[in-house]
């Protein structure tokens, strides 16, 4: 009896140490958790200097208007501010003292950058032609405008009909100047000569109405070389004018933006081109031909009676009265 009970003690623990032994060699093959570092804020130093903005390179200062400013009121240090823009306009202002204390002869709107032309004196009509053009505006309606689809920057021959008439015995169809810049159509117009939008921008439902004044639009404004404002003048006064829009392919306006000056030549084939108009083509008109006064009076025979015979007798021409 007591050999049984010390055989199943012996089983028992033999199965105690088993079971033990299993365990213990599960618990040696976890991994130890390593020790989380707790990283602690530290509070910012107030006696530490703050660390500089790094600047891009390539950005440089442009000055920009702020606020809305009148005429003739000088800028004052609310009104401008610097912008760093990749792309500099050229000319623009690059410092504040450049423009505070100046005052611009013309309204300049919020968002212009400023240059030294934003302080001269002009309209923005005057502001789009160059020295030796003039701005003339012409009536025109849906026909003679083109069908209302001009538009600021196209080019436009001016042709002219002149009716038959006592001084004009033959109509005639003429071109009287070729070659000219639209420079406003209504109350819309284009760029100055700085490169700048002569009004400011309009929004979405701006821009639409606007684009409908300008297809009902009643007048034109052409850029017109001097020695060509008073033939294009005359020719408003003596028959009908038509406008005819040139090819865009031609590149006039980049060639004009470029510096490109023909006026002279653009004269010269516009004189070769004029049929019967002498005062349009700038030359004398014609001499005209020596007219008598009259015939030379024939001396006119009578016939006088003397009894039987007949005689023949001058008569002196008859004097007019």
């Amino acid at each position: 009896m007591n050999s049984r009970v010390t055989l199943g003690l012996a089983v028992v623990l033999l199965v105690g140490a088993i079971i033990a032994g299993y365990w213990g060699l599960t618990l040696s093959r976890q991994p130890t958790p390593e020790p989380v570092a707790v990283a602690t804020a530290s509070a910012p130093d107030p006696a530490a200097p703050a660390a500089a903005p790094v600047e891009d390179p390539t950005r440089h200062p442009v000055v920009v208007l702020v606020n809305n400013v009148p005429p003739f009121t000088p800028l004052t240090a609310a009104d401008v501010t610097l912008e760093k823009l990749k792309t500099v306009p050229a000319g623009s202002l690059t410092s504040l003292d450049q423009a505070i204390g100046r005052t611009p002869w013309r309204a300049l709107s919020a968002g212009t950058w400023l240059n030294d032309e934003s302080f001269e004196a002009g309209s923005k009509l005057a502001r789009m032609i160059r020295p030796g053009e003039r701005a003339l505006a012409l009536a025109v309606d849906e026909v003679t405008g083109a069908g209302g689809q001009l538009t600021p920057g196209d080019y436009v021959d001016v042709l002219l009909y002149l009716h038959m008439d006592p001084l004009n015995p033959q109509p005639s169809a003429q071109l009287v100047v070729p070659a000219l810049r639209v420079l406003g159509v209504g109350e819309q117009t284009g760029l100055t000569n700085d490169g700048q939008p002569s009004s400011p921008a309009l929004s979405n439902e701006e821009k639409l109405k606007q684009d409908q004044l300008r297809a009902t639009a009643r007048t034109v404004v052409l850029a017109v070389p001097e020695e060509l404002v008073s033939r294009l003048m005359l020719a408003t006064q003596t028959g009908t004018l038509r406008l005819a829009v040139r090819s865009a392919d031609e590149k006039r306006l980049a060639r004009y933006w470029a510096g490109d000056n023909d006026s002279a030549a653009t004269l010269a084939n516009a004189n070769r081109e004029l049929l019967q108009f002498s005062q349009l083509a700038m030359s004398a008109p014609p001499k005209p031909a020596a007219v008598s006064n009259g015939a030379a009076p024939r001396k006119q025979s009578v016939e006088v009676i003397r009894g039987n015979q007949l005689a023949g007798e001058s008569e002196q021409p008859q004097q007019n009265h």
